[in-house]
């Protein structure tokens, strides 16, 4: 069987090694760092490979630019990995297909060059495989520990496995390790918290949670397309009126699979905007037309508090709530310290937002395990692999 070989498998010496991270950490709204878990978590393998005299390419992605974007250099990524590996040179390349070739060719062994934002270049994303070919020729080993882009498609994900052999990172391999085992053996009950606003992109991951876990909680905007899908007035708050039959739908089956699909039962309603605490708590039938509903209310919060309480596997994915807005952030802090504070259950907690939400909290040793990925998370529950994953089995 086709099989992923890990750094700690092999013997990986005096080498030139491109390596994917996922440096795509939170930013602060003046373009600073928020929170660097994204590089603390990689610094394992980075060390790993250091210490085997291995010279390292490190290439990653920052935001979603559309072109040469400023805003996303990862000037300020190399900053703070400089504060990390105090021992090492660490040069940005502005331009890897016209740099000289003799920084590459003459890369002395304290030296880590790290490639200008992967998403600059338009080929990345459409895995065009002569880009492909130049990143790969830059090195002679391959190492991907960006488990949370695994899910894409895309040329330094999966591209220059063509033409590189190719090895996992220890967060990869950790991530991997983590979820299967949940997914394939979770002790029940089994419990998993969806959040975040899109049904349609979550669809087929709701349908496979409910084969496997025993309630899903569902909140924020998604929660409002289900909410509708009752025959609720749901007034101006966010839904996805394509996909309401969709998730009528859903509803019906976890009912026969005996899975309990659990939606909010109150909600905050108020205006994005708004700060000053002018928000109302409203029963789910009580929503007039104008009103927005941005956070899970207090009757909910105590009705996914006791089903949390008893679980014995957790997954929590997106956050309940509009939390960017204080006054909207009350029950995904609450979801947060409600898994915290369960010590008898194994719980997962992963995604871009759901990260950005807990970075600041205390009690993060209480969480069995931080995931890097959100999509890349969520694709992995349902399928069982991620095109990443498949790249580098041999």
């Amino acid at each position: 069987m086709n099989k992923i070989q890990y750094i700690d498998e092999v013997e990986i010496k005096n080498k030139k090694v491109l390596m994917r991270v996922d440096f795509n950490v939170s930013l602060n709204p003046n373009y600073t760092i928020a929170d660097d878990a994204r590089i603390k978590q990689s610094l394992s393998t980075i060390n790993s490979l250091l210490k085997n005299n291995n010279r390292l390419i490190i290439v990653s992605h920052l935001g979603r630019p559309k072109t040469r974007d400023p805003k996303y250099s990862l000037r300020i990524v190399v900053d703070r990995l400089r504060e990390y590996l105090p021992d090492y040179k660490i040069t940005l390349i502005d331009n890897f297909l016209t740099e000289d070739k003799k920084t590459f060719q003459n890369q002395p062994s304290n030296e880590i060059l790290v490639l200008e934002n992967i998403r600059f270049y338009p080929e990345e994303k459409k895995n065009d495989q002569e880009f492909a070919k130049k990143l790969a020729s830059l090195a002679q080993v391959y190492v991907n520990d960006a488990f949370a882009v695994s899910h894409r498609v895309e040329a330094s994900v999966v591209g220059v496995t063509s033409y590189l052999p190719g090895y996992g990172g220890l967060l990869l391999k950790r991530e991997i390790e983590m979820i299967t085992r949940v997914i394939t053996n979770p002790q029940k009950p089994f419990v998993a918290i969806i959040g975040g606003a899109k049904v349609s992109t979550k669809i087929t991951l709701i349908n496979k949670l409910t084969e496997i876990a025993d309630y899903v909680l569902i909140g924020g905007g998604l929660a409002n397309t289900f909410i509708c899908a009752q025959g609720y007035n749901i007034g101006k708050s966010f839904c996805e009126y394509e996909v309401v039959s969709q998730a009528r739908k859903l509803l019906h089956m976890a009912h026969r699979k005996n899975t309990e699909i659990v939606l909010p039962t109150d909600g905050v309603i108020g205006k994005m905007e708004e700060t000053n605490g002018a928000s109302q708590v409203k029963k789910i039938n009580e929503i007039s037309q104008d009103a927005q509903i941005l956070d899970i209310g207090p009757e909910t919060q105590a009705k996914f508090g006791a089903i949390i309480a008893k679980a014995k596997t957790i997954i929590w994915n997106g956050p309940v709530g509009y939390f960017e807005n204080p006054a909207f952030r009350r029950g995904t802090d609450f979801i947060y310290y409600a898994i915290a504070h369960n010590q008898e259950a194994v719980s997962i907690v992963g995604g871009g937002d759901t990260l950005a939400a807990i970075s600041k909290k205390e009690y993060l040793d209480k969480i069995t395990y931080i995931s890097t990925g959100g999509g890349a998370m969520l694709e992995l529950i349902e399928k069982g692999t991620l095109p990443g994953i498949e790249a580098l089995k041999r």
